[in-house]
């Protein structure tokens, strides 16, 4: 095989390779062209070998446009984060920094406790190598927007949920690259994400909206009223929507996915609930606040290192059904800590 030849390998297997371990085992998701080629000799020279089957790759194509999704992800995390700037009453969060107890326990809960019990149970359940490096790209990608959101409406301390959603967007500028370096020295891999990427992304789409409506509701207080019920409403449409069509397009890769990697996402978020409601005590709303947190993860970041690592489609495949199935574990917990947010006892 000609040096032309081995490059060409070397670069298809980029991604695909990412954390595949030193044993030189197959990825699934790469095609059979590809694969016959992930191979070395001693030498460090690529060769061929025939496929053993063909690959049962999931393509990322579906009844939904990709662009139409990602368009209106974008909306919703946009509009979301504006109304939560909205509502937030000017100052109430401060206080939330004097007591940095909570906060670092929601950090260890967010940050290093769920990625290790992610490693754990993907380990566990023998999922895929794809779905494996999915489910950790999920897992390392804290402070989703819509986290905030749902904890909200759960009844979670409203200034401890803002402080610990600014905190766990700016952490994550430093977090994930660390977590993609030890992750490369375990799995002897070679992907990158660097804090500039990361930091731009946290900026534009969280810190910028917030930032925006909690400006309107300091200096225009008056109007920011007005339109507080509006943009509420266009949010939850907005939501749903989003909702609707991230599990469209997830549906028909389901059976492809396989009853393991659907088994891993309920676990995982399964534990990262218990995790988080035990460590937010000894007060109601910061239980919730700090569960819904350590459950909910970053897609948007996610499908960030994905993309610039140019991920095999099973990988984002993998993120989009976390997404989903995480959404669904998260929804009884929410609506049992909604219904009991009325009770006077803030020691549940």
């Amino acid at each position: 095989m000609s040096d032309a030849g081995a490059r060409g390998c070397g670069s298809a297997l980029a991604f695909c390779r990412v954390w595949s371990g030193r044993s030189g085992r197959t990825c699934r998701t790469m095609p059979a062209a590809v694969r016959r080629c992930d191979r070395r000799s001693a030498a460090g020279n690529v060769q061929w070998r025939a496929p053993r089957s063909p690959p049962r790759a999931m393509p990322l194509s579906g009844p939904i446009p990709e662009l139409l999704i990602t368009a209106v992800a974008l909306a919703t995390v946009l509009v979301v984060m504006f109304h939560i700037g909205l509502v937030i009453v000017p100052g109430a969060w401060r206080q939330q920094w004097r007591e940095p107890t909570l906060l670092v326990k929601a950090w260890l809960s967010t940050l290093v406790v769920l990625p290790v019990v992610a490693i754990a149970v993907a380990r566990l359940l023998g999922v895929s190598r794809g779905a494996e490096i999915g489910i950790l790209l999920m897992a390392i990608c804290p402070g989703a927007p819509l986290a905030l959101r749902r904890s909200l409406d759960a009844g979670g301390d409203a200034a401890f949920s803002i402080v610990l959603q600014i905190s766990l967007a700016c952490v994550a500028v430093v977090v994930i690259p660390l977590w993609i370096a030890l992750l490369n020295v375990v799995y002897a891999g070679h992907a990158s994400m660097t804090p500039e990427k990361v930091a731009w992304q946290v900026f534009m789409v969280q810190l910028l909206p917030l930032s925006a409506g909690m400006a309107a509701r300091a200096r225009v207080p008056q109007y920011a009223a007005r339109i507080e019920p509006g943009v509420r409403r266009v949010s939850s449409i907005l939501l749903v929507l989003f909702l609707v069509m991230a599990l469209t397009g997830a549906w028909r890769h389901l059976v492809d996915a396989g009853p393991r990697l659907v088994a891993a996402i309920v676990l995982i978020t399964f534990v990262a609930l218990t995790i988080g409601h035990a460590l937010g005590g000894p007060y109601r709303a910061t239980r919730t606040a700090i569960a819904i947190s350590t459950a909910v993860r970053n897609a948007g970041l996610a499908l960030l290192v994905a993309a610039a690592n140019h991920a095999a489609p099973e990988i984002v495949i993998t993120i989009l059904l976390y997404l989903v199935f995480s959404a669904l574990v998260v929804l009884p917990y929410a609506t049992w800590r909604r219904r009991g947010r009325l009770v006077p006892s803030t020691a549940h």
